[in-house]
C-alpha cells in the first residue's frame, strides 16, 4: 500500500486557477459586508467559525481585522469560551455565536428550536438571513483555505 506524501505549503491558489469560482465566493462576502450586519459582529462570527474549523489562515486574518476595528484583546482571547463568561458578550452576540457554532457543526444536531427562538429574540428574520449567509460565507472560505493549505501571513 502506497503512503500518502505530505507536502508543506499552499497546494494551489483558487483565485488564480479559477477566478470565476473565487469571484462567486467574493460575491457572497461582498453581500454580507453591505448587508448592514455589524462589522464587529461579523468578525466575531468569522473568528468563531474559523476556530471550530481550524483555519489558521482565516484566524490570522480575522483576529488582525477585529483588532483593527477596535475589538478588545480580552474578548478575542476568550471568544473560544464565550459561553463561560458573564457580561463580556451581549445577548445579541451570544445568540449569533451560538448560531455560528450550530451551523458550522450542522451535522452534529443542526439548529435546535430553542436556539432558533433565542436568535429570533435578538434578530429580525431579515437579519437572520444575513447571519446565516455570513456564517455560510466564512465556512466556504475556511474550506477553501484549509483544503488548499493557505498559509497565514508571514508563514512559510
Amino acid at each position: 500500500m502506497a503512503q500518502a506524501v505530505t507536502t508543506k505549503g499552499q497546494r494551489l491558489s483558487p483565485g488564480e486557477i479559477d477566478p470565476a469560482a473565487y469571484k462567486a465566493v467574493l460575491g457572497m462576502e461582498s453581500y454580507v459586508r453591505r448587508s448592514g450586519l455589524e462589522p464587529g459582529l461579523y468578525e466575531l462570527i468569522k473568528i468563531r467559525a474559523s476556530q471550530i474549523n481550524g483555519c489558521a489562515f482565516c484566524l490570522d486574518m480575522h483576529y488582525r481585522d477585529a483588532r483593527e476595528q477596535g475589538e478588545s484583546q480580552l474578548r478575542l482571547d476568550v471568544l473560544r469560551a464565550w459561553h463561560e463568561v458573564d457580561g463580556l458578550f451581549s445577548e445579541r452576540e451570544q445568540a449569533a455565536l451560538a448560531l455560528t457554532e450550530a451551523v458550522t457543526l450542522i451535522s452534529q444536531g443542526g439548529v435546535s428550536d430553542a436556539l432558533w427562538d433565542r436568535v429570533r429574540a435578538s434578530f429580525s428574520e431579515e437579519e437572520i438571513v444575513k447571519l446565516l449567509t455570513a456564517i455560510s460565507t466564512i465556512n466556504v472560505w475556511n474550506r477553501l483555505a484549509i483544503s488548499t493549505r493557505m498559509q497565514p501571513t508571514g508563514a512559510a
